[in-house]
């Protein structure tokens, strides 16, 4: 009989610690979803269009550059463009970092290379002289010889400076400059750089 006793005792006993259990099971489920209740709802998000990778200024970024970003509606800055934007044409101004999204004024403006100009990669030996440009520049281009009884001849007059790359880790001397142009300065240009050393000028011309 007294084992019967204990076995029921022990019965009894394992009931109680599976209702305390229960209950404190209970007690702890009712908190969570009390807070999950009380909780704000996460912001609304905005899919815009960001950079896949670090591009360079002056690139027409492919969709392998890019991909889709998840913002909250009070942080997507103005002129965020939006998933299925056409981007392949248009040229980088100038640099843009991994995961930055991109705007409309991360772009050059349509006027930029309008007409009948092309945008032409110019690379300048000085990259301190690079350092002092900024996108919208005005420059006059001119070529240097290493005679001393020759004057500097100049080769483009007010050219726009539409992009400043970001220096390659990879290039030894020098920064790439890109300059809007006729067709007909980018050819007296290309070939002065092949004997020469080109050297710019800041003009406040805006025509």
């Amino acid at each position: 009989m007294s084992r019967t006793n204990s076995v029921l005792r022990d019965v009894l006993k394992a009931a109680r610690w599976h209702r305390r259990l229960l209950a404190g099971l209970s007690a702890a489920a009712a908190v969570y979803f009390g807070l999950v209740a009380l909780s704000p709802a996460p912001p609304p998000t905005v899919a815009v269009v960001g950079a896949a990778r670090d591009l360079p200024g002056g690139a027409r970024p492919a969709a392998a550059d890019l991909r889709t970003l998840q913002l909250p509606a009070p942080v997507v800055p103005s002129g965020a463009l939006r998933p299925g934007a056409e981007v392949a044409k248009r040229v980088l101004a100038g640099p843009v970092r991994s995961g930055e999204p991109l705007t409309d004024a991360r772009f050059l403006s349509p006027s930029a290379l309008s007409g009948d100009l092309l945008a032409y990669p110019l690379r300048l030996d000085d990259a301190e002289i690079v350092s002092l440009l900024h996108v919208g520049d005005r420059i006059d281009l001119y070529a240097a010889t290493s005679t001393a009884v020759d004057s500097a001849n100049q080769l483009a007059r007010a050219v726009s400076v539409v992009a400043l790359p970001a220096r390659s880790a990879a290039s030894s001397a020098g920064a790439l400059v890109v300059i809007a142009a006729r067709s007909e300065v980018v050819s007296r240009v290309a070939q002065a750089t092949a004997n020469t050393r080109i050297t710019v000028a800041l003009t406040p011309d805006t025509s």
